[in-house]
C-alpha cells in the first residue's frame, strides 16, 4: 500500500477523460465543510460542473459521500443531470448506478438504541449535535470539541454492544452498519460495463477517504488528497475545495 506525507505530494496531472472514471467525496472536496452538517452550501456554479462533467465522461462520474444518497441527490439536483452519475450514499452502503439501479441494506432496530443514547449525551454537551442517518447515527462535536473524548468513548462502548462500525472523521464519530466502505463503492461502480477498463481516480479529504483511494491504486488508478492529513494512500494532492472546482472544471472543458 502506497502511504506518503500530503507535503511530499504533487499536484495531480489533467488526465484524458476519454480514458477514466471520476469517484468524488461531497463535503470538504466538492463543498467546503461547515459548522453544522445541515449548514452546508451548495451553489449553481458546482451543480452546473458536475453535470458538465458528466457530459463530458459520459456518466463515468460517482459521489461517493458520507451523507445519505438523497441528499446527494437533492443537494447537486443529480435527478436533473443528463447523463446521469452514480450515487455512493452512507460511506458506500446506499449505492445508485446510472441505469435506475440501487442497493441498501435493512436498517436494524438497534439503531434506535444508539440514537437515544447519542442524543442523551448531546444533553450533557451543549454544541454536540446528532445527525440521524438511514444505516447509522453520527455525533458531531465541531461546536463543542471539548466533547470529543466522550463521543468517542460512547461511541466505541455502542458500536462494541450492537455490533456496529465506528467511523472517524473530522470532528465526528460515526456508528454505522459494517459491511462496505468507500472502497467497496468503488470496485462496484467500476465494475459497471459504462466504467469497466477506465482508469478510477477518487477525490477526497478526510480519513474515511482512504478506502476509496487505496481501491483506486488497487485497480491501477489513482487518489487525489484534498488538504491535510498525517498519512495517506492518496498519490497526489490539491491544496482546498477551490483547487478541486479548478482541476475538474479543466477536465470538464469548463471554467470552474
Amino acid at each position: 500500500m502506497h502511504d506518503a506525507s500530503p507535503a511530499f505530494l504533487p499536484p495531480p496531472p489533467e488526465p484524458v477523460a476519454d480514458k477514466i472514471s471520476l469517484f468524488l467525496d461531497f463535503d470538504g472536496t466538492l463543498v467546503e465543510i461547515a459548522e453544522r452538517h445541515d449548514a452546508v452550501v451548495v451553489d449553481n456554479r458546482l451543480r452546473e460542473l458536475i453535470r458538465m462533467l458528466a457530459l463530458r465522461l459520459d456518466g463515468r462520474l460517482a459521489v461517493v459521500s458520507g451523507r445519505t444518497a438523497d441528499e446527494i441527490v437533492a443537494y447537486l439536483h443529480a435527478a436533473d443531470s443528463q447523463p446521469p452519475f452514480a450515487i455512493a450514499g452512507s460511506h458506500g452502503l446506499e449505492l445508485r448506478w446510472t441505469d435506475g439501479r440501487g442497493e441498501a441494506p435493512a436498517r436494524p432496530d438497534s439503531l434506535d438504541v444508539v440514537l437515544d443514547a447519542a442524543h442523551a449525551l448531546a444533553e450533557q454537551h451543549p454544541g454536540i449535535v446528532v445527525e440521524e442517518k438511514p444505516f447509522g447515527v453520527a455525533l458531531h462535536y465541531r461546536r463543542a470539541p471539548n466533547a470529543g473524548p466522550a463521543c468517542d468513548a460512547l461511541a466505541e462502548q455502542l458500536a462494541e454492544t450492537h455490533g456496529l462500525h465506528l467511523q472517524r472523521g473530522k470532528m465526528v464519530a460515526e456508528l454505522r452498519l459494517p459491511g462496505a466502505d468507500k472502497g467497496d463503492a468503488v470496485r462496484r461502480f467500476i465494475a459497471d460495463p459504462k466504467m469497466a477498463g477506465t482508469t478510477p481516480i477518487f477525490l477526497g479529504d478526510d480519513v474515511t477517504d482512504e478506502a476509496g483511494f487505496a481501491a483506486a491504486a488497487e485497480l491501477g488508478g489513482w487518489g487525489v488528497l484534498v488538504g491535510d492529513t498525517p498519512v495517506t494512500a492518496a498519490h497526489y494532492r490539491l491544496e482546498d475545495v477551490t483547487a478541486v472546482h479548478d482541476w475538474l472544471g479543466r477536465i470538464a472543458g469548463v471554467s470552474a
